[in-house]
């Protein structure tokens, strides 16, 4: 039987010096770091609690062109010029769709504030407590967010593109309503109508889209929206195969043939057996 002689070899050689102003990748253990890094970072409260239900509508905002703005050269210049802007202005259409004159000299809110604003990266999450809200204010809030990714192209861009180059063009928007759970102490929420928001966010080139269930346009929108809007019908994932929804008929009028086959009419729906 062979015996098998390992030698280890140890290099007298200096380790080569770390150049000042970089790390060399070994942190020594820090316990009040690592003590700090916990679900408190999340700031959601006590996770503990439980779940509090909401009927809720949920908006999704989508900033069409954010990430390749944030890909520009320098892009850490223009990225807070733009962020603080929109974030102002967005915040403010908020206040002032929701807000009415009574007689010219006091003004009131028609509905509640959202309950939760979340950046997304990309966009905002917006939520409301629909639990008192009547089918006409809901109505007139899907109009009232219209307005505002309206506004976004027509005024905010044309001044945002005086200040940064090439600031992201497109606000869009998904709705849907549904119920919602509170997290930790309500300071988030999950549910459904969030991800039905998002998807519907993301229909393509349109801007603006938002489910029939649980929307009554045809009873409570005020008409000057109302003639805006067309009903359509599509698959949307973890939904349905055929649901329908409510697109700007100018928009889907101009989008090409290859993309209007995504959507159906009521006359080739499949009848439900």
């Amino acid at each position: 039987m062979k015996r098998v002689i390992i030698r280890r070899v140890r290099s007298n050689r200096p380790r080569p010096a770390v150049p000042s102003g970089q790390s060399s990748g070994i942190k020594v253990f820090n316990h009040e770091i690592s003590r700090r890094f916990n679900p408190e970072m999340l700031d959601l409260g006590d996770i503990n609690t439980p779940c509090q239900e909401k009927e809720a509508i949920a908006a999704v905002f989508d900033l069409t062109g954010f990430t390749a703005f944030c890909n520009q050269v320098d892009a850490y210049l223009g990225i807070p010029k733009f962020l603080n802007s929109f974030l102002d202005w967005f915040f403010t259409s908020i206040k002032q769709g929701l807000t009415e004159v009574d007689d010219g000299t006091h003004s009131t809110f028609w509905a509640d504030l959202p309950v939760l604003v979340k950046f997304l990266g990309d966009g905002l999450l917006v939520i409301w407590d629909a639990h008192r809200m009547t089918d006409e204010q809901i109505c007139r809030l899907t109009a009232t967010l219209y307005h505002i990714t309206y506004s976004y192209r027509r005024d905010f861009y044309p001044q945002m593109s005086q200040v940064v180059n090439k600031p992201p063009s497109v606000l869009r928007c998904g709705l849907a309503r549904g119920k919602v759970f509170s997290v930790g102490n309500g300071n988030d929420f999950v549910g459904h109508c969030i991800n039905n928001a998002s998807r519907l966010s993301h229909l393509g080139p349109l801007t603006f889209c938002f489910p029939h269930r649980g929307f009554r346009v045809r009873e409570y929108m005020p008409e000057n929206y109302a003639q805006l809007f067309v009903p359509k019908y599509i698959s949307i994932k973890g939904v349905g195969e055929d649901e329908q929804v409510w697109v700007v008929k100018n928009e889907f009028n101009n989008l090409p043939e290859k993309n209007r086959m995504q959507y159906r009419t009521l006359e080739r729906v499949p009848a439900l057996v």
